[in-house]
Order: structure tokens, then sequence, then C-alpha cells
């Protein structure tokens, strides 16, 4: 294919603007105004097109034959589908290439991509053209404004093969296509009967909800200790924090405590309302959402924002105001969200979830092989868990003992301790354990699957190694290595890093994260690579799902694509081989899935 690297030049003002409003509404918005598009083919030279040249030069590219690079994809690619109606063959991007590269950097900005990299210093001509509409430039301003579009190009172009060169993998460059896809080339559309339906009982409930705590229970949300309260009746153990002032553990309750904030999100409509009025937020999430939905969908079909490498393991995350990766559906309420995302007329959405696959691969990698050959024997590992916990044959097991294996199993893999994993059935499902119950419990987990721990505390040495500048392999299959200088290796060719590591009080390890201390140990570590291997899995397997059937969205460790209605048995086959297939170089790891398909989202 032949490399275009281009980027546009648009409209904007204080209000119009990325930085207020979402890109889907920026490009999708009648203010939209091109100025003009800078654009080099191959390493030729890069020409700018001021606006009355820009749909010639754009018809005479083979778009069919095209691999598009630009800074922020997302943006210049959905111009070139929603504006010109062109869909390039392939997309890249070096923002994205720059978060796998450098997932702990605070900024993958141009400017400070092109700093990291010693190639120069991007211009500020585009602070002039605030306010400037294609008519009020000038023939100079103009010109200032074209050579400041080619200088990005460049630096674009020139970023692209540097990473590459330093060995950025071609299977990413893959899914950073994938990803981009989802929303230049979107398929889905909404249901704006129902959502503005559910919107009304959002509101309805809100307010129900907020005058009872207006009325009654106002010094409730102002006590930290009765806000505490309230958060645990409805199933929610309150986050808590380390006073700078007294040293102690407190309330995380402020404005800027993100775990609290996150509680804005909580699949419980009424934690939204309990938590928006104790920070005196108008709106709650669910009330905003579906408005935003109902916006979208006056404006056309469905984009789905995904954030390539939004996390240290490397999983998707949600941009552009629209978050699917915490979607709430566990109620009937809060599922109408997920059904009133529509498959096209003719198709049905197929949505498949990869059965305990952390759990899985976390087995896999200790070498833990008598839980890795109950996964692959399909057997119920949390009933084997609870068996071992109470001492009774699997067969005997009640529900609530179940519940407690699933848990022992699911939580504490990566090193929980008897009060975390307390807090965990607490919130989990209501179920309330002692701690020395709860201790009990671990210990079991540990001493029955005794693999694991053993990896936490290889984990632990790798760590030391890694500071040292000295390899070290650190799983059972050989697939996590220290390499001295990058991290920890991962199948992708990319690397869980840890920057500035180093050893603190009491022999506790940190590193830095965007500008933040974060603490990590053996259990943390082996929670980091397991989520990311298995992220990586989830990655191929959309990939071949992707030569079949488009791919719409990933959340968590499920994959949607949609499929002719006629061939939807089919199909589901298909994705189901797909996600229980495995890469090469995962011999012997047992995988399994969930699906299930239906005419919204919300029907799988």
């Amino acid at each position: 294919m032949n490399l275009i690297t281009l980027d546009a030049e648009t409209f904007y003002d204080r209000e119009y603007s990325l930085s207020k409003i979402s890109t889907e509404e920026y490009v999708r918005s009648p203010l939209f105004e091109t100025i003009g598009i800078a654009i080099k083919i191959d390493d030729g030279e890069t020409m700018w097109y001021p606006q009355p040249q820009v749909e010639a030069a754009l018809q005479s590219i083979d778009w069919s034959e095209a691999l598009v690079l630009c800074q922020n994809t997302m943006f210049d690619a959905a111009i070139l589908a929603w504006r010109y109606g062109i869909q390039p063959a392939g997309l890249a991007d070096t923002m994205c290439m720059s978060r796998a590269l450098y997932p702990h950097e605070k900024s993958h900005s141009l400017k400070t991509q092109a700093e990291r990299m010693g190639l120069g210093q991007k211009g500020d001509e585009v602070v002039a053209a605030l306010g400037k509409r294609y008519k009020d430039f000038d023939v100079e301003s103009l010109a200032r404004y074209g050579a400041y579009c080619v200088n990005d190009v460049e630096l674009t172009y020139t970023l692209f093969k540097r990473y590459l060169d330093a060995g950025f993998p071609r299977q990413e460059l893959r899914l950073i296509d994938l990803t981009l896809k989802m929303f230049t080339d979107p398929r889905l559309t909404l249901d704006r009967e129902l959502l503005k339906d559910h919107l009304v009982d959002v509101i309805a409930k809100k307010e129900a909800l907020l005058g009872k705590l207006n009325t009654y229970d106002k010094t409730r949300l102002l006590s930290n200790p009765k806000l505490a309260a309230m958060l645990r009746e409805h199933g929610v153990e309150p986050p808590m924090k380390v006073s700078p002032t007294t040293g102690k553990e407190t309330y995380a309750f402020a404005k800027t405590d993100e775990a609290f904030k996150a509680l804005l999100e909580h699949e419980d409509l009424e934690v939204q309302a309990i938590v928006a009025a104790r920070l005196g937020v108008k709106s709650t999430l669910e009330e905003t959402r579906t408005q935003r939905f109902i916006d979208i969908s006056y404006r056309g079909s469905f984009p789905v924002p995904l954030r390539y490498y939004a996390a240290h393991s490397g999983r998707w995350g949600g941009q552009d105001s629209v978050n699917l990766q915490n979607l709430p559906s566990r109620t009937a309420m809060a599922g109408r969200l997920k059904k009133a995302i529509l498959a096209p007329e003719g198709y049905v959405f197929i949505d498949s979830d990869s059965s305990q696959i952390e759990a899985r691969t976390l087995a896999w990698l200790a070498g833990q092989d008598d839980l890795v050959a109950a996964f692959a024997r399909k057997e119920d590992v949390y009933r084997i868990m609870a068996s071992h916990i109470y001492g009774v044959a699997p067969d005997q097991i009640s529900k609530d003992q179940r519940f407690i294996g699933k848990s022992t199993v699911l939580g504490c893999g990566y090193g929980v301790g008897a009060k975390k994993l307390q807090i965990f059935l607490k919130t989990g499902a209501g179920v309330t354990v002692t701690e020395d119950e709860a201790k009990r419990i671990v210990d079991v987990y540990r001493r029955t699957y005794y693999r694991i721990p053993e990896l936490w505390a290889k984990s632990g040495t790798a760590l030391h190694m890694l500071a040292a500048g000295m390899p070290f392999v650190v799983d059972t299959k050989g697939i996590v290595r220290v390499e001295p200088g990058k991290g920890l290796t991962l199948p992708s060719g990319l690397h869980i890093q840890y920057p500035e590591l180093r050893q603190g009080d009491q022999g506790r390890w940190y590193y830095t994260s965007k500008g933040q201390t974060i603490d990590v140990y053996g259990g943390k570590c082996v929670e980091n690579y397991t989520q990311a291997i298995a992220r990586c899995i989830i990655a191929e397997q959309m990939l071949k799902i992707a030569k079949r059937y488009k791919v719409v969205l990933t959340v968590h460790d499920a994959v949607g694509c949609i499929a002719p209605i006629d061939e939807r048995e089919e199909a589901v086959r298909y994705v189901e081989e797909c996600m229980s297939w495995r890469p090469s170089w995962a011999a012997g790891l047992p995988l399994a899935c969930e699906s299930g398909w239906g005419a919204s989202y919300g029907d799988c």
C-alpha cells in the first residue's frame, strides 16, 4: 500500500473546539470547515492544499491502496470518511503507537513526541487561526498556516519511521487500524425512542432519590461516616486514602478523589445519584450519557470511539465522551442503553465473551497444571475451589458456597489478603464473612494452588533483576522475561514497563507513571502481565474474527461484531471458534467463550 501521511487544518473557535466537544460532534457539526490539508505520498514532498484545492487533491489518490497515517487519525480519518466519503484501505496513527511504546508518559501530543525523539519543534501557527474561517486568511497568513501543517506532516512521517525502525510490532499496527475503523467506519445505529424513554425514567428516578436525600438524608451526605454507611447499604465499599495531614487512613470522598468520582459510573443508578449529590453534580452520568447517545442519533450512525492501549495491560479504554467499557447492564432499566445500540438493518449483533481468561492464563503461566486441566475438562472450577474451602464433595456445594469459590478463584490470584477478600465478597454479592474466615479462605487457596504464590515470589525477584539490569525468566512457559532496559516481554512484542523502578522503605518497589509514584510487588506484577497476555490473546482472536466479519467494539474480554442475519448461525460458530482458538505461543492454554446474538447489543 502507498503511505499517505496527512493533516487537516479546520475552523475552530473557543466553543467549537475539540477541547469543548467530542470528535464526532465536531466533525459532523454544521460549523465544520476545512481550511486546508497537507499530504505526503510515501517519501515524496509534502504538499499543502488550501480549501479550494482540497477536493481535487483527495480525488487524485487511489485510496483503495492507501495506508493513511496521521497524528490523531480518529479525527483526520473521520473527516475523510464523513466529509469526503473516503475510506482508505488502512489507518495508522503515531499517537496510538506512542501510547504503546511509552504507556507511562503523561502526553502523546505531536509536540511531546517530537521533543522526546529529538526531531525538532512543532509550530504554534494554529493559535493564530482561532476563530478564522478560510475567507479570513490573507495570502501570507494562509501560507504560514500551510507551512505549519506541512511541518506537522513531516514530523508525523518521521516519527512513524522511527517507531517502525525501533521494532513496533506489525500486528499492533493491524489492531490500531481495526480500532480506528470502529469509529471512522461506523455500522451501528441507535434507537432514539428507546433512549428518550430511558432518559425520562433516569431523570425521574434521580429526582425522586435526590428529593429524598435532600429532605431526609442531607446530613448523611455531608457526614463521611454516614455517607460510607449509605454506600455500604448499596453494596459499595467506600474508597479509602491516606490523609496527608494525619498519615492515617480516611474516606476518599473529595472531588479530587478518582476512586470516588469513578462511582459516578457505578452499575447502580442510585449509587450514581448519591455520589452526584455529594459532589454537587447536577446530572448523573447515566443521564448525560443517554442524552449524548440521543444527540448522536440525530447526527447519524454510532461511531465507537476506543482508546487503543489505554491501560498498562494494553487493553482498550473509552474516549470521546463515550465509555462503552463501563456501560451499566445489570438491571432492566440500565440495560436499555445496550438495547439501544442496534445492528444495521439485515444484520445481527454477535457478542462473544472470553470465559475466565485471566484465571486460565494465570494458572497456565504459573504451571498450576491441575487447575489448567480442570479448565480443559470444562469442570466447574468454582465448585472445586469451594470443595477445598468447605471440605465437602463438589456436588454438595451450595449456591452461596460456590459464589465464595468463584470469588476466591477470581479474586485471590494476585496476592489479595483477607481484608480485601472480605470486602470483595461483601460488595460482590452481599456475602459477609469474618476477617478470620477470609484469612482461612485465602490460606486454602494458596495451599491448593501453591504454584501461583510461587509465581508471585518469582515476579518479586524479577523486579530486583529488572532494577539490576539482568535478564531473568519469570513464568514457567518462558513467555515473560526480564529484558534489561525495556521491561517484561509480552507475546505482542511490546513490554510491561516500570519506569524509574526503585526500592523504598521496607523493601517495597516503586515506579513512576504519568508523574505519579506507583507501588508494585510480586502479586501486582503478576496481575500486570497476566492481564496484558490475556489482552494479547483477545487481540489475536479479534483479528481472526475481522477476516470475515466487521468488528464493531471490544469491551474488556469480549468482542462484538455484526454479521448478515441469514448467516447468523454460521457466524456465531465462526466467532466461537475464533474466541476458543489459542495462538501458537500459548500451547496448552485452554480457552473458551460464551456468545450470543440479537438485533441489539443488549439482546446478546
